[in-house]
């Protein structure tokens, strides 16, 4: 169905991203009394358009300084539907516009269409507070647009819905390429960005685990996605930390020993860093950025726990034939995340991935001079793509003066589905689905020989 002209109001000239936000404080003021929508926008147009910010930065910045806790809630419940459902809301929109609407009106009539056909919002409520968020950001004359796009969802959506192919809409087209050449399922995988994950916490050890949760593996347990992590006993006191159960694979299989010389090469937020510290390592923890390194600080301090913290870049660090064990947890497209972190799926591309590759590299030579003859490293990334991972370690292994050192079904029992012919780890975000599945990770452990 095609909006009438009366309907389609476009201003003659377009709005600039730049007026936008040389207005958007003067526009705050005078906002409707409606944070959680106004969070919402703020925020996916960050993502998107202002910045390019991960969801977490971009959240923080949205947020009023005297924000209510269920106001925020409730926006980051509508901004992850929006990165979960973008090409699905597009797709649902598109046959109503003759034109395409300058971007951050489109936001608007994506978040109402969000919370009409996925969020369970009245109706008569998500158009309302939409046009009131295109009234007071500066968009008075989209009001018409929004309100009758919106109404046509309400009416047609629906039916609209059935025939789409969500799974498909909804992860960009080189990652579900990509995805099908590695001998992945990109259909199963989609199918996870449907709810929300379970939360993963690590012990320390001999502390009291909080009731309702399930134990994973030794000191890790899962806990509903609903928990209040702050609230549970022991958080203050520092006797956990947040990790997926696939992202503290890589430190569990370093198998560090009692008064080893360890290097996190990349360690922020720190729950590896906390892992090795607790596994008995002499620990040195490098970050190249200092809000990060701050970051990892604030949390060993809570966790009360000591290393070595070390500001500089992993790959040109003063050390040579020093550390007994390294992990390098190198940086990477994170698309293994994207359950937890969805905004991944849009803001990598796939010409970023090649320059990520020269990075791994780099570190991981670097890495090898850091060691000390006999030393073993584990290279990692929460990447589901092949030039990260199984690439790299092919690459890693070629290198003169290294052995693969593979793992075996007896240092992994709890989850041998994910160990590969070579002697990899390779964890998908659909292995474990029947207790809420985990992060897509890559693992693979080297020996230096000279």
């Amino acid at each position: 169905m095609i909006l009438s002209k009366k309907s389609y109001n476009f201003l003659k000239k377009d709005i600039s991203i730049k007026n936008h936000l040389s207005s958007k404080e003067n526009i705050r003021s005078d906002r409707n009394n409606d944070p959680t929508r106004q969070i919402a926008f703020d925020t996916v147009c960050q993502i998107f358009d202002w910045k390019h910010l991960p969801l977490e930065t971009a959240l923080k910045n949205a947020l009023p300084v005297d924000v209510d806790q269920r106001d925020k809630a409730a926006a980051y419940r509508l901004i992850v539907c929006i990165l979960r459902k973008k090409g699905t809301l597009e797709a649902l929109v598109e046959p109503f516009l003759k034109r395409s609407p300058p971007q951050q009106v489109s936001w608007i009539i994506l978040l109402g269409v969000a919370q009409i056909l996925f969020l369970e919002t009245p109706v008569h409520a998500a158009i309302y507070t939409s046009v009131e968020l295109a009234r007071h950001n500066g968009f008075a004359k989209f009001t018409g647009l929004v309100n009758a796009v919106l109404r046509r969802i309400s009416e047609n959506g629906p039916s609209i819905l059935k025939d789409l192919d969500q799974n498909r809409l909804n992860i960009p087209a080189w990652l579900w390429k990509s995805w099908n050449q590695a001998g992945f399922n990109p259909r199963q995988l989609a199918t996870l960005l449907d709810s929300e994950p379970p939360l993963d916490m690590h012990f320390k050890t001999n502390a009291t685990v909080p009731e309702g949760g399930v134990q994973l593996m030794n000191n890790h347990w899962r806990y509903s996605c609903h928990v209040k992590v702050e609230q549970l006993d022991g958080y203050q006191e520092g006797q956990f930390w947040i990790q997926d159960i696939a992202a503290s694979l890589p430190a569990y299989l370093l198998n560090v020993k009692e008064n080893e010389k360890v290097a996190d090469l990349c360690a922020a937020p720190g729950g590896k860093t906390a892992q090795l510290i607790q596994a008995g390592g002499n620990v040195v923890a490098v970050e190249k950025k200092s809000i990060r390194l701050k970051r990892l600080k604030e949390n060993l301090n809570r966790l009360q726990m000591d290393a070595v913290l070390v500001l500089g870049d992993a790959g040109s660090l003063n050390y040579q034939n020093e550390f007994d064990a390294i992990l390098l947890d190198a940086p990477c497209s994170a698309t293994g995340i994207f359950r937890r972190h969805p905004d991944v799926l849009h803001l990598k591309k796939e010409n970023e991935i090649q320059s990520l590759v020269k990075i791994q590299r780099k570190l991981i030579g670097a890495a090898i001079g850091y060691l000390k003859k006999g030393g073993r490293l584990v290279y990692s990334v929460c990447s589901l793509q092949r030039s990260e991972a199984e690439e790299q370690a092919e690459f890693f292994r070629n290198l003169p003066g290294v052995r693969a050192l593979p793992f075996t079904q007896k240092e992994i029992p709890f989850l041998t589905e994910a160990l590969t012919e070579e002697g990899w780890i390779r964890t998908l975000p659909s292995m474990w689905q029947e207790k809420g599945g985990m992060d897509g990770f890559f693992i693979a452990r080297f020996v230096k020989e000279d």
